[in-house]
């Protein structure tokens, strides 16, 4: 049985199917005001949580959604796991090393089948490949995000372990940015706008990126779902209408993002996610437009491959018996698919 035919099948044991029958449209979402977190909001890897809010899609759905930035993924599922926020949108990754340690936090809509990451050394540096990395100092937006995980996988693809560099949390912003420029850091593993912004100003060299499907099929051998939607499966349990109006609104912004220009999507943000240069975004937006999910829904391919990179370096992870089915919940997309046709 696939991982997706299992997913479905537990949903049907869970008998959760008929609580989200009929049009979430018309019914009234068991808990409308929620609280979102997320770890870094301004990045592209985060561009379709931005697009809903922005586009008012969480309004249409009849709910309101208030956002907490926080400084990292990791940050995001400290808060969900403590019960500050309702749910998170960050990285897959998550909800495997979750169900490893047996807590069941669950996806239910893909946002990002590339994780769009990329790792970058200091330009004149000794750091030429993630062989040259033992010893040096490297950001990421937070320990233990995914930014975390990316630099853990590469360094062990290559013999090296994740205490053999120095990790320094900088966010995904601007600090990211001046800390790279003022020389404060020997790498970097972080995403757009930040690396579009480096590479062009040029401050660095690019050692591994993500954000193409040539890239993905180099580090992974396939695609790798990134940014998706998750939550505790008690919650989608007792707040189904809920759960299938936050799905609605990511998957409409999916289409939307289907069809935008760079210049629609800069139009839809913040000004201050320009980081005072309108066309370096519009460069880093195009860079990063092949990393959205075109449909959704995690691939049984992309789930192994996550499963992968983690059992590379996590040691708890290799001894677990990871049922990816329990990670990803596809009753919810499928119907906001359905009403969209």
């Amino acid at each position: 049985m696939t991982v997706l035919k299992s997913a479905l099948a537990l949903a049907a044991a869970l008998g959760l199917a008929a609580a989200v029958a009929g049009p979430a449209s018309a019914q009234q979402a068991e808990k409308p005001k929620l609280t979102l977190g997320v770890g870094g909001k301004p990045l592209l890897y985060y561009l379709p949580l931005t697009i809903a809010e922005r586009k008012g899609f969480f309004k249409d759905e009849g709910l309101d959604v208030t956002i907490n930035d926080f400084g990292g993924g990791a940050k995001s599922l400290q808060a969900l796991v403590g019960g500050s926020v309702d749910v998170v949108t960050g990285a897959y990754e998550h909800t495997i090393r979750m169900q490893a340690k047996g807590q069941d936090i669950v996806s239910v809509i893909e946002l990002g089948r590339y994780p769009g990451i990329v790792l970058v050394a200091k330009k004149d540096g000794k750091i030429k490949s993630v062989k040259d990395m033992k010893g040096a100092k490297v950001g990421v937006t937070a320990p233990g995000s995914s930014t975390n995980f990316f630099v853990n996988f590469l360094l062990a693809k290559d013999g090296l372990k994740p205490d053999d560099v120095a990790f320094v949390g900088v966010g995904g912003g601007a600090s990211a940015v001046a800390q790279m420029k003022r020389g404060e850091l020997d790498a970097m593993s972080n995403l757009d706008p930040v690396i579009t912004k480096l590479e062009s100003d040029g401050d660095v060299v690019v050692i591994a990126d993500s954000r193409t499907e040539a890239g993905n099929d180099k580090i992974f051998g396939g695609t790798n779902p990134a940014a998706v939607l998750y939550l505790k499966r008690d919650f989608t349990e007792q707040n189904p209408v809920t759960t299938q109006k936050l799905v609605n609104a990511f998957y409409k912004t999916l289409q939307w993002l289907k069809t935008a220009t760079p210049e629609d999507i800069a139009a839809v943000v913040p000004e201050e996610y320009l980081l005072g240069d309108k066309a370096l975004y519009l460069a880093a937006v195009k860079n990063s437009m092949p990393i959205y999910s075109k449909t959704g829904v995690i691939p049984e391919s992309g789930m192994k491959n996550a499963l992968n990179m983690l059992v590379e370096f996590d040691p708890e992870l290799k001894a677990a018996n990871v049922d990816l089915a329990k990670t990803f919940d596809p009753r919810f997309v499928a119907k906001a698919a359905g009403a969209a046709k």
